[in-house]
Formats: structure tokens, sequence, C-alpha cells
């Protein structure tokens, strides 16, 4: 794989660095020394806590340097995965086999996505699939034509159902079931928006200041979970829970975890409240139990490199890196859960 890396890549680069800076600034106390930055092997690894993951590995490389830098995944009933590239403006899947292919790319801004807030190149982000099978997808790139909610079915171009503020960063993105709702967190303005699976405008559904950025970006990854929208917040390090309120009213938000400098997407293990969560600049899946607690389950030892998102189906999990700050070998690791129940 080339290494050679673009000068818009450079940008996603210098600006997950600043993010590890400041992630590593508010995980560390003042008289500490940084952590080292490792280059994780491309062989296997068996270091996961025995109780919780085993048969760890990593099955699918990406192209650095054709911007194939995963962000978010979606898993589909017959194994294959959908996976968005933050950089390549394109949604892949990965079959059962292991093989990739390219479902859609997004169009380039006239601009090129220079005004996309905080990274300056336009961005795919979110990814969920509907019950119908139709695939929603969000882009951030700092232009009102592009910028907002798209959705993709098979055979069909892709097309924007809901626009989004230019000057924001959609980024997560979470499908409630029940209520046939899309909810979307915009890390730049602090806020949980919502629309109809069909399209439209959509309405801010929580601009609570737990959602806000300190500096990089704030409201980050999204899962609809036990009568709630569960949000994290990268620049805070921290897991909120949102009650989805009658008439689909935000709750007040209360933080469920803390301390997780950098957090990203994140995934529930089907174990009651237990989730497991990527933490991007310090290169690391940790396991949040339902008080609040947290283990590290997975590292760079592992083939981490910067992860992104988590998805668990049944007792697999899987886990996207986009090599933002290591700029080495972006992949798709999983592993097994241990003593597994859900179904």
């Amino acid at each position: 794989m080339s290494q050679r890396i673009s000068r818009r890549s450079s940008k996603i680069i210098a600006a997950a660095a600043l993010m590890a800076a400041t992630a590593s600034a508010a995980a560390l106390p003042a008289h500490a020394a940084p952590a080292k930055t490792y280059a994780a092997p491309l062989s296997h690894s068996t270091a996961a806590p025995a109780e919780l993951l085993s048969d760890v590995r990593i099955t699918s490389h990406f192209d650095l340097a054709a911007g194939q830098m995963p962000e978010n995944i979606a898993l589909l009933p017959d194994g294959a995965a959908d996976v968005t590239f933050a950089k390549g403006r394109q949604i892949a899947r990965i079959t059962p086999r292991g093989s990739l292919d390219v479902l859609a790319t997004l169009p380039e801004p006239a601009d090129g996505g220079v005004d996309t807030p905080v990274l300056g190149f336009p961005l795919t982000t979110g990814l969920v699939h509907a019950p119908d099978g139709t695939t929603y997808v969000l882009y951030a790139t700092g232009t009102a034509d592009l910028t907002g909610l798209w959705r993709l079915r098979p055979g069909r171009a892709p097309k924007r159902v809901a626009a989004l503020p230019a000057n924001g960063l959609p980024n997560g993105l979470a499908l409630d079931r029940h209520s046939k709702r899309l909810y979307i967190t915009d890390s730049v303005l602090g806020t949980v928006w919502t629309v109809p699976l069909s399209g439209g405008r959509p309405t801010a559904w929580s601009t609570a200041p737990e959602l806000a950025p300190t500096g990089f970006l704030g409201a980050n990854g999204a899962k609809v979970h036990d009568g709630a929208l569960w949000v994290t917040n990268l620049d805070k390090g921290t897991l909120l829970r949102i009650p989805i309120r009658y008439g689909d009213r935000a709750g007040v938000p209360r933080v469920k975890a803390t301390g997780l400098a950098g957090i990203d997407d994140f995934a529930f293990t089907g174990r009651g409240g237990e989730v497991l969560a990527a933490l991007n600049a310090p290169n690391k899946v940790v396991r949040i139990r339902p008080d609040g607690t947290s283990t590290t389950v997975l590292d760079a030892g592992d083939g981490l490199q910067n992860p992104t998102s988590v998805a668990v189906r049944g007792k697999e999990v899987y886990v996207l890196s986009a090599a933002y700050t290591t700029a080495t070998d972006p992949n798709l690791l999983r592993a097994r859960l241990r003593g597994h129940s859900h179904r």
C-alpha cells in the first residue's frame, strides 16, 4: 500500500493531531509525560482481557493514499458491513468474504470543501440502515448545497434528503426504529438534530451544553438504546444519556461516564448497559460498564490505528481504525465476545 499522503489528507492528519494533543492534555495530569506513540504491527494479538474478547484479528486493510479512512460502520444481516470513508466521500461494502465494493461516491463541492468546519475538506461520516434496506449517510462540506443527510438506494444515485447548516459538522447518526426518526449529532454546533426517515426539514432536538465542543469536536457518536439517545462528546470525554420523552422531546442529559478523552463512536454489547467505545487519539477500545467505570480491551498492540467506531452483531465485534494521526494501515479489526448471550 502506498504511504504517500495528499495535501488534503494532510489536513485531516493535522486536524487529528490537534485532537490528539487536546485529548492527551485532558487525560494527563500536569506533571505527567505524554504517552508514546506506537506503530501497530500487522500481526494478530491476544492482548484483550480473556473475560471479554477472544480471536482478535485484522480482517481488512484500506488504502490511506486513496482516502480510505473508515469513519463509521453499519452491519447487514447477511454478514456484510457497510463503511464510510471519511476523506474518500464514499460508502463501501465489505462482503462476508472480505472483498470491498464501492457503493457510491458523494459529489465533490465546487470549492473542494475548503470551508468545511475544523477539517477543511469534505467529510463522510455517520451511517445507518433502515428496515427497508435504505442506507442513510451524513456529509459535511462547508457548502449549503451538499451538507446534510443523504439517502442511498440500490441502483440509484445518492440523494440529499435533508439539508443541514453548512457551518456545522454532522457526525453521528442514529435511527429510532419505533418512531422512524433519525438523530444527527453536530460536533461543531453542539446540537442534536432530528429528521423523519422520509427526509425534510431537520429540527434542533437538543442544544444542551453537554453537547458543545471545548476546542475541537463536541457531540460525536450516537445510538438509540433503552428509550434514550446516547451521545459521546469527544472534547469532554463523556458518554451521555438523553431520554426520548413523549412527543419526541429531549429529556435532560445525564452523564453516564467520564474520563474518556478522544471518545468517538460506540456500540452496546447486548449485556444491559455495557458499551464498547472507540477512543480515537488514545488508540484504544474501552469497555464501559453501567456504573461508568471503564477498562481498556484493545489497543495499538492489537492493530488499532485511531479507532473511530464499533459495531456488535451477536458475538462478533467490529472495530474500524482510520489512521488519522498514526498515518499507517487504516483497517477493520474483528473479535469475539466471550460468554455472550445477545441475539
